[in-house]
């Protein structure tokens, strides 16, 4: 992956006009498409498959005028009045039956109608009109709220001076979210750190704008989403916030490594190159976490919950892709101008002999010194910081957090003062009363059965329908909707289903808008542990494949679950004890949202893998390349050292991209919308805790403490493991390797090995020449031909065609023909088809494996093809044969008369034919083709050394090789 990131950074960077004018037509394209399709939001929370949600169904079919979304407004009286006075009672029954004619209404119930009870206060101080409407909140239109604005208007001024009338009810419970000054503040920190991070105002910049950019594409990309799919408003700003963040973060870490380069004096072309391909795959990863812990969020089953995990993957989707391509493309239209001013070298103390170490530096030492007390500090604090997350609640937003002032708000509040707590969130029984012969006095009867249960304030309407099909109760609880005594109240009821179904027949339902926010929040809260297992089990398995190693997977997930308890810990403090709640303008204290936690655990994953990779990747560059590693005596200390300067060398971006981060999420919370003041206050808690106090203080501790440990894996684990290439060893290599061999060989190998067939190997091809491998072992002509074609791996050094192997073994695949020819029927089928196609894209290079197996009619045609091939152009012709005489023949038919020939069995080889009749049989057992052999690296005994796939592969038996042509 390194090698192919170089190579798009170096073509963005050659290209950046391409790239700039690509992506802003992806924003055209974008944006026009959200202005064309574009639908808005919709805050109507659905939960297929749970009671709550088949009893509004049901209620959908068969008693609509309770099903659809409810409006209120509420009438209090002046001071000494009373609502039931002609004066307050006249007005109100006429506005009742202005709005009952309302487009969208159902039905508008007067607080005086005889069949319901409970619409006038005890007393008599305020009265409650409800209003019930077709469809969801989003299905009411602008000029319907408009018009019951207007008529509770005109109400307000026929009724006695000192009354007040306040709309609300669901239609107006739910906030849309907006964008305010507060959100700048956070890009103007982001700025400011970026300005002391690059010391140059305009490279500074750079992040910030292509991170706008990318924002601006993913944001007219939900929005036209929405003619697709129910997108809620939180959405979009959610989206917003995460994009933003890793956005500027990811081409952080990028410019700040080409920065470094450029200032080390290396040309800004190859910097960029090598920016991509280093500090580019370590992006490419992080991205990857993130987008798989959001696109994880479906665990809950929860479809608008879903929607927005993969809203936010697609906005840190394209903040990958923008880091990529076009950081490369706009540091290419910078060229050499982004070195900055020049940091003031640090000077010694008088009477010192070295500089003043840095912050960093004095840091990690004193972490490192004395690693078990810092550890047990922080894993105690952190500890005590997760206090508050044990009364954690969970709920569904509501009026009641909107901010104080707003008209639903006030509503609520009025509400709960005049009717108590409850009335501001009903609850309805519902169930098919078909078979009964009273339907009337049946459903009185089960009103009064349930008016009986603790919880119960008043039944305010026990009716069947129109046709006497369908009956509900409707539930006054004591408590507010998002208590937790009136989802003990729904668990309750439900709990006497059998009971009153033998009573009264009725296969009751619990529903309702409160119903449904407490089976989302039970629904979710189910969620957490399997989502939980998911995330740090994913965890575990990325970092032991990047690390290669047991403790560094496991001190990871660790400091992540410290950093999501403590995280939650900051936020129930906040939003449920009321600490800081004034300074952060929070509404009212009391549940938090119930997709918080597992956003948050989502989110924070992927952030807190980012700063783990790229702080310990260092340190374990460092201790792989220390000499005293090698050896177990010295070990300890080369590793301690390493995590000393790994730190060193990473902390100064890895602390920019986590206050960037903090200074974006936190942002969001004094002026933000109330859905989303405590996901945002939860993430840039997360952040702070996960990046100073878990990655840049206890895993170095903990890293210490292990010692060489840390890098040690088992080799049967290090064999099964894939080699995952974050930290661009390929790039480097290439960059090692890139004035070798120092002429135009097509094929260039010294030292080339194939594992179980061949060690040691050199070779040289001109361009437009050629040359036969011979030997009395098939198995290795062959695994030396295929290890040239790169379909099997090897080791050593190989360059083909110009491409260093094994980074660049995917473009040789491509664009290096190779033609397998055996007797036996396991080479091609048609190996003069094989050949046309590999000709026909103009190759520099074929392969002819078993060249002397081609009959005469074959060789003749194979010859032409290939003459004609090297009349188009350069051509050069590897063969392997054990009839030297019948592939010279060919290849002088085609205009090689004098081709090399280089005899294999004169190379120190491993044949497979030269094993016992024993060894060969257990050999065979291991029956794997090449494509899908997997190079793994080891480690030796004291875990010094990691190598690269170059070095170690598994080895092939005669038997692979027979059916590579597969």
């Amino acid at each position: 992956m390194s090698t192919l990131l170089s190579s798009l950074g170096r073509w963005s960077f050659r290209h950046p006009w391409r790239v700039l004018v690509a992506w802003l037509l992806v924003l055209g394209i974008a944006g026009g498409a959200a202005l064309a399709l574009g639908k808005g939001t919709d805050n109507a929370f659905t939960i297929p498959g749970t009671e709550s949600q088949a009893g509004l169904e049901q209620l959908e079919r068969t008693f609509p005028q309770v099903s659809g979304t409810s409006a209120q407004f509420i009438v209090v009286a002046a001071p000494g009045d009373s609502v039931t006075e002609a004066a307050y009672k006249a007005p109100i029954e006429q506005t009742v039956t202005q709005l009952s004619h309302l487009s969208g209404v159902l039905a508008a119930t007067s607080p005086y109608n005889e069949q319901v009870t409970g619409m006038v206060s005890k007393d008599r101080a305020a009265a409650i009109v409800r209003l019930q409407f077709k469809g969801q909140a989003s299905d009411v239109t602008p000029a319907a709220k408009d018009s019951l604005r207007a008529s509770v208007a005109d109400l307000q001024k026929q009724l006695p001076d000192g009354s007040r009338t306040v709309l609300g009810g669901d239609l107006f419970a739910m906030s849309i979210p907006a964008l305010s000054l507060t959100e700048a503040v956070g890009l103007i920190i982001a700025l400011l750190v970026l300005v002391v991070t690059f010391r140059s105002f305009v490279v500074a910049g750079m992040p910030l704008l292509t991170a706008i950019l990318g924002v601006g594409i993913s944001m007219a990309a939900i929005f036209a989403a929405t003619a697709f799919a129910s997108v809620s408003s939180t959405t979009p700003l959610l989206a917003l916030m995460l994009g933003l963040a890793v956005g500027i973060d990811y081409a952080l870490f990028i410019v700040a490594r080409h920065q470094d380069q450029v200032r080390a004096g290396v040309d800004p072309e190859e910097s960029a190159a090598r920016s991509t391909g280093t500090a580019g795959s370590a992006v490419v990863f992080a991205g990857v976490t993130v987008l798989i812990a959001l696109i994880g969020l479906g665990f809950a089953g929860i479809p608008f919950l879903t929607t927005m995990g993969i809203a936010a993957a697609v906005a840190v989707a394209i903040a990958v892709l923008i880091a990529i391509t076009l950081t490369p493309a706009v540091l290419g239209f910078m060229k050499g101008r982004v070195a900055g001013r020049p940091r003031k070298q640090r000077t010694a103390r008088k009477g010192a002999a070295e500089p003043r170490p840095t912050f960093s530096a004095r840091w990690v030492g004193g972490v490192t010194r004395h690693p078990v007390l810092v550890a047990l500090a922080v894993v105690i604090g952190l500890g005590i910081v997760a206090v508050p997350a044990t009364s954690l609640a969970l709920a569904l937003p509501n009026a009641g957090v909107l901010p104080k002032g707003s008209e639903a708000r006030t509503s609520y509040d009025l509400t709960a003062e005049h009717f108590g707590a409850g009335f501001n969130g009903p609850l309805i029984l519902t169930g098919t009363i078909v078979t009964s012969t009273d339907p009337v006095g049946l459903m009185h009867d089960l009103g009064d059965a349930v008016a009986k249960l603790p919880g119960v304030a008043e039944i305010a309407l026990a009716t069947p329908n129109q046709t006497a099909d369908t009956g509900i109760v409707q539930v006054i609880p004591t408590t507010a909707p998002d208590a937790p005594a009136t989802a003990d109240l729904v668990r309750e009821l439900r709990a006497h289903h059998d009971e009153w179904l033998k009573e009264f027949g009725i296969d009751l339902k619990v529903t309702g808008f409160t119903a449904v926010g407490i089976d989302i929040s039970d629904q979710l809260g189910g969620a957490l542990l399997p989502f939980g297992i998911f995330v740090i089990g994913l965890s575990l398995v990325l970092l032991t494949i990047v690390f290669r190693s047991i403790w560094v997977p496991i001190t990871a997930a660790l400091g992540y679950l410290l950093s999501i308890v403590a995280a939650f810990g900051v936020v129930a403090a906040v939003f449920e004890w009321g600490w800081f709640a004034d300074a952060l303008h929070v509404a009212r204290t009391g549940p938090i949202i119930s997709f918080m936690p597992i956003i948050l655990m989502g989110v924070l994953f992927g952030l807190a893998m980012d700063y783990q990779v790229f702080l310990v990747s260092r340190m374990r560059e460092d201790f792989v390349h220390d000499p005293e590693a090698k050896d177990r005596a010295t070990s300890r200390g080369a590793a301690v050292r390493a995590v000393r300067t790994g730190f060193v060398s990473s902390a100064r971006v890895v602390t920019a991209a986590a206050v960037i981060m903090f200074a974006v999420f936190v942002a969001f919370v004094p002026e933000g919308d109330s859905s989303l003041k405590p996901i945002a206050l939860g993430l840039a808690a997360g952040i702070a805790i996960d990046a100073f106090l878990v990655r840049m203080t206890l895993i170095p501790a903990l890293m210490a403490i292990l010692g060489d440990r840390a890098w040690r894996i088992p080799g049967w684990l290090a064999k099964i493991l894939p080699h995952v290439d974050i930290e661009g060893e390929a790039v480097e290599r290439e960059r090692h390797l890139a004035a070798w061999p120092g002429d135009d060989s097509v094929i260039a190998a010294d030292g080339l090995t194939v594992a179980g067939a061949i060690e040691g190997l050199d070779l040289r091809l001109a361009p437009a020449s050629a040359l036969v491998l011979t030997g009395r072992d098939e198995a290795v002509r062959r695994a030396v031909g295929l290890a040239i074609a790169a379909r099997v791996p090897s080791q050593g050094r190989l360059r083909v065609a110009g491409h260093l192997m094994p980074g660049r073994g995917a473009w040789v695949r491509a664009h290096v023909g190779c033609v397998i020819v055996d007797g036996n029927g396991s080479g091609s089928a048609d190996p003069l088809r094989e050949l046309r196609d590999a000709l026909r894209a103009r190759t520099t290079l074929v392969v002819i494996d078993g060249a002397d197996r081609l009959t005469l009619a074959q060789s003749e045609q194979a010859s032409a093809m290939l003459r004609d091939a090297a009349a188009r152009g350069p051509l050069a012709v590897l063969a392997t044969a054990e009839d030297v005489d019948t592939a010279q023949a060919l290849l002088a038919d085609a205009g090689w008369a004098d081709p090399q020939i280089r005899d294999l069995d004169a190379t120190q080889s491993l044949p497979l034919g030269s094993l016992s009749e024993d060894e060969r049989s257990e050999t065979k057992t291991k029956r794997r083709l090449p494509q899908d052999h997997r190079v793994s690296s080891r480690s030796d005994s004291v875990g010094a050394r990691s190598t690269t796939p170059e070095e170690v592969a598994t080895p092939l038996t005669d038997t692979d090789l027979d059916e590579v042509t597969a």
